[in-house]
This record gives structure tokens, C-alpha cells and sequence, in this order.
């Protein structure tokens, strides 16, 4: 039975990377296709008393997710989760620093031109919609990740490092039994490791 997979990001998020990497890992293993949904934790966070430093992080990826909706709503689902590889490696695995530069760049490499940083903030609404349409299926407590397993959806998992081969199947086949278990709602614990990138 196939099952329709789909992933809320904001490509600033270091954990929602690590997780994308493991079910990108997991699909194409499996031969599955992610709808690939563009998040903003700027969004997210709007009118809610966070740190200035955190706000400051997550405004700097405002735009990104502007520019990933453009690429989801023009090119289709294909290219935005090639946009969103591409800034991932160059964000978390290169370490460049977020902004005009490097989502130039990244363009650049996917054939796209510069056109798409100049009127990205024009799809203010169509990411909003996607944030509150991720946010509808789990809950505004949480960020990203969110993954849909069939409509039914969950934040995370958070994973430091993300597992690969049979480990990563196994938590792929595990997600999928809490998904598919009514009235299963959460299991949490606390982070005692910073984001693995391996």
C-alpha cells in the first residue's frame, strides 16, 4: 500500500534538516515521493514572546521560505525539494550563512534565475496557507518537522544523527505504526545532543 508522504520545512532549521535527509534516505529506497511543504518559523512565531536572538534566526529565514513557496507554486514539487536540498547542504552541511547570497547561488545551480528573490514576498499568503494548513493537522504548540502519513501527521521526529540503512527503515516503519494507531497522540523526551549532520 502506497502511502502519501508530506514534509513541512523551513530550510533554516537544523533538526527539520536532519530529518528531511532520513526520509529523502527512506524514499527513495522505498520509491515513495514527498510533497515537499514550505514552513516559516518566522510565521509561526509572530506575536509570541521569544528571545530577540531566536527571532532574529528564524527572520532570517523569512525569506528562504518565501522563495521555496515561489519555486512550489511555479515549478512543482520537484524542484522546490531540489531547492531545498541544495540551501540545506549549503546552509547546515557548508555552514554559509543564510541570505541574498547563498539563495542566489543555490538558484543559480538549479537553472533558476535571480527573478526569484525580487517579488518572493508576493507569496506572503500562499506560504501562510501552507504553515496553517501543516499547523491544522498537529497543532500551533509545535514547529517543523511535520510529516504526513496519509493525513495524519505528527511533529518530528527530532533525530541527532539521522539513521541510515536498515535503522533508518526501522523508524521509518515505526513512524508509520504510531501513525496508523488511532488515538495515538505523542512520545517526547528531551534533547541531550545538538543537530548531527553526517
Amino acid at each position: 500500500m502506497s502511502t502519501q508522504v508530506e514534509f513541512w520545512f523551513d530550510a533554516t532549521c537544523p533538526w527539520t534538516w536532519i530529518t528531511s535527509r532520513w526520509v529523502a534516505e527512506v524514499a527513495a529506497a522505498r520509491d515513495f515521493t514527498v510533497t515537499w511543504r514550505p514552513f516559516s518559523l518566522a510565521i509561526l512565531n509572530e506575536g509570541k514572546d521569544i528571545s530577540e536572538e531566536y527571532r532574529a534566526h528564524v527572520e532570517e529565514g523569512r525569506e528562504t521560505a518565501l522563495v521555496a513557496m515561489k519555486i512550489a507554486q511555479l515549478e512543482g514539487n520537484e524542484k522546490v525539494g531540489e531547492f531545498y536540498a541544495a540551501l540545506g547542504q549549503a546552509i547546515h552541511e557548508d555552514r554559509r550563512p543564510v541570505g541574498r547570497e547563498i539563495l542566489a547561488e543555490v538558484l543559480a545551480a538549479l537553472g533558476e534565475g535571480s527573478e526569484y528573490l525580487n517579488d518572493a514576498a508576493h507569496y506572503d499568503a500562499a506560504l501562510r496557507e501552507s504553515v496553517a494548513a501543516g499547523l491544522a493537522l498537529v497543532g500551533d504548540e509545535v514547529g517543523v518537522p511535520i510529516i504526513s502519513f496519509d493525513g495524519v501527521a505528527f511533529f518530528g521526529p527530532v533525530i541527532s544523527p539521522a539513521p541510515h540503512g536498515e535503522a533508518a527503515f526501522a523508524l521509518w516503519d515505526g513512524c508509520l505504526a504510531l501513525a496508523r494507531t488511532p488515538g495515538f497522540f505523542e512520545l517526547k523526551r528531551s534533547r541531550t545532543t545538538g543537530p548531527i549532520f553526517d
